[in-house]
């Protein structure tokens, strides 16, 4: 190592490398001072370095310890054009391709995903060879599939709604419950699906519940059985299904004996307006 003072010139034959394992050099020019290592060995800095200009690193830079030296709108950038850049401006903070290319995010491990802080909850989580899901309120309501996608919920369609434009999808499935009665009453809860079943017990009253909010279209199918002793069980609708001709149909009363009812609402489940979709079946 040799110190050589300021307005000394600086030359190989000061200090040699082959009686050295490197050198520290101190250069002057003016009011300028500039500090250079050229060393064919590592720099090792023991405690804090502060330098009030740029600093060029040829080769790597290892640092032990927690750096916090980047305030408001500093920027670390990465690639020749400038083309990443992590900040934080005071308020928000960025992951920045600034470059002509894309974004990608890797991993070798099971998923990437974005989740709030505190309490942890994924909002996003895409699974390695497996589901990409989308959440709400920590809860999945939308997962890809290896055919296609899968619906927790309800899908809106509208003008003003959920779901802007039109919804295509190759194959559209709609979710298929079986109904049981209790105390001669049986519930068709419009959250669980489109498409319900119901094998008479007893005689039954029917009640609706839970219909999307009024201003959104919704119907669903309900196919009822009667059982195989041919009881002839017979069953009652809601006051506010209202039937062609103000008639509710009749129910065929022998064994094992299908009827396929359509109900179509509008208003919330005020009016329900009812079909039949066949009778005598199977």
């Amino acid at each position: 190592m040799s110190i050589i003072s300021a307005g000394t010139a600086v030359t190989d034959a000061l200090v040699h490398t082959a009686d050295n394992t490197g050198r520290l050099v101190f250069k002057t020019n003016g009011s300028t001072t500039a500090l250079t290592l050229d060393s064919a060995q590592a720099a090792t800095f023991t405690g804090d370095a502060s330098f009030a200009g740029g600093v060029t690193v040829t080769g790597n830079l290892t640092v032990a310890g927690t750096t916090t030296s980047f305030g408001d709108n500093d920027k670390i950038v990465l690639g020749d054009g400038q083309d990443l850049q992590l900040y934080h401006d005071g308020s928000n903070s960025y992951i920045f391709e600034n470059g002509t290319g894309d974004l990608v995010l890797q991993t070798n491990g099971s998923k990437v995903g974005l989740a709030s802080a505190s309490p942890f909850e994924w909002m996003l989580e895409a699974n390695t060879n497996g589901a990409v899901s989308l959440y709400y309120d920590n809860g999945v309501k939308l997962a890809t599939t290896a055919t296609g996608a899968a619906v927790t919920g309800q899908v809106t369609a509208s003008a003003g709604g959920d779901i802007t434009g039109e919804f295509i999808a190759d194959s559209y499935n709609e979710t298929y419950a079986a109904v049981t009665s209790s105390s001669n009453t049986t519930t068709v809860d419009c959250h669980a699906g489109n498409a319900f079943s119901h094998v008479l017990t007893e005689n039954t009253t029917f009640a609706f519940s839970n219909p999307p909010s009024s201003g959104t279209a919704f119907s669903f199918s309900i196919e009822i059985i009667q059982d195989a002793s041919a009881s002839g069980y017979t069953v009652a609708w809601p006051n506010s299904v209202d039937w062609p001709s103000a008639t509710a149909p009749t129910l065929t009363a022998t064994a094992n004996a299908k009827d396929v009812f359509v109900f179509y609402t509008r208003d919330g489940g005020t009016n329900f307006l009812g079909f039949t979709a066949g009778q005598a079946l199977g």
